[in-house]
């Protein structure tokens, strides 16, 4: 029997038990907390051979949205018995004024991360994960930016007790070097996750999301590059037809480099993605530079492969109508009622807005 039909019969004799709020909350961490049973073998997707990777992120997928409906029903259930019991039990007075009751919401940043690591699960990719508090080699200098550049200056970059190596990741790409020197390739991975850098407006902030990309093997191209982000952008936004065009760019870790941007025209007073003759720049990409694989211990001869980034607070605000980045970080309950999500209302992973 296979790993993953074990754990789908262990927990489906488990949920199928006369159960309490208390014991489903803990089955739930179980399965789905940060260190819990299915989201560890979704990180270990990247140790998997790639023949089996993709059918083995499909199964996973197939658990993880099986067993969430089934925690959805079971909680409908307890609170049913929960509510009859205490009809049965307790008499009620009329003529006291009803209780107010506020249900959390998913905040859109979450939703997006889930989204989109759904989504690249399907077609391979792993997820890892790298500290917050870097230091300047895996910053700046392994991904081949130059000792001048101006992202390494204070204004941009927040360094640590006036230390010139301690620092706040600027991006998640130092989680690149750290994979690629703790293993060997190919490599398939995202890596969701908060970054830093000294900017504050209406479309920036201080402290915000990125996802970095990363895919490294013996025979990896621009082309698998192109393929792979037109089958994200479409899968994200949930439309079938989509223009993409790739713009010439730099970047210090990557050669050549491209600016993607996609489609859109405004219809009723709102962005439409995929159609329309107007352009929306939403990430940036190419193919991994040499001295960057020769600083992670990849021979840059045998080995090529592509990397991408996408501000994840920027897609939400693409995908959901939000205009102002800074209301992402404000905690104000009113903004959050109105963008979040219900957590147990739609099992699905693409769940859909609740007003």
């Amino acid at each position: 029997m296979s790993e993953i039909k074990k754990i789908k019969e262990e927990y489906l004799l488990k949920l199928n038990k006369d159960l309490d709020q208390n014991k489903l909350n803990e089955i739930k961490t179980e399965l789905f907390g940060k260190n819990g049973v299915v989201s560890t073998k979704f990180k270990q997707l990247g140790s998997i051979a790639e023949n089996k990777r993709k059918e083995l992120a499909s199964e996973l997928n197939y658990l993880k949205n099986e067993l969430e409906e089934l925690i959805l029903k079971k909680n409908e259930n307890i609170q049913n018995k929960e509510i009859n019991k205490k009809l049965e039990n307790e008499k009620i007075d009329i003529t006291l004024p009803g209780r107010t009751y506020f249900a959390g919401k998913i905040h859109p940043v979450s939703q997006v991360i889930d989204e989109v690591t759904s989504i690249f699960s399907e077609i391979g990719f792993s997820v890892e994960e790298g500290p917050d508090v870097e230091n300047e080699y895996y910053n700046f200098s392994a991904l081949n930016t130059p000792e001048n550049h101006p992202a390494r200056d204070m204004h941009d970059t927040f360094y640590l007790d006036n230390s010139k190596d301690l620092l706040l990741r600027t991006h998640t790409s130092p989680v690149q070097i750290r994979t690629m020197l703790k293993s060997k390739p190919p490599f398939k991975i995202i890596v969701p996750g908060r970054t830093y850098r000294h900017d504050s407006d209406q479309t920036h902030s201080p402290m915000f999301h990125q996802l970095e990309g990363l895919h490294i093997d013996k025979n990896v191209n621009m082309g698998h590059l192109k393929g792979c982000l037109y089958y994200f952008v479409k899968k994200f936004f949930e439309v079938e037809k989509v223009r993409i065009r790739f713009r010439p760019s730099h970047f210090p870790f990557t050669e050549p480099s491209a600016e993607v941007d996609i489609g859109y025209k405004i219809q009723d007073g709102k962005i439409k993605i995929g159609e329309g003759d107007k352009w929306l720049e939403i990430l940036g990409c190419g193919m991994v530079h040499p001295n960057v694989l020769k600083n992670a211990k990849v021979n840059p001869k045998q080995y090529q492969g592509y990397a991408f980034g996408v501000g994840i607070d920027r897609l939400a605000m693409l995908k959901y109508g939000i205009n102002d980045l800074r209301a992402f970080f404000e905690s104000d309950i009113r903004w959050l009622e109105f963008y979040g999500f219900d957590p147990l209302d739609v099992p699905t992973n693409y769940r859909g807005l609740s007003r």
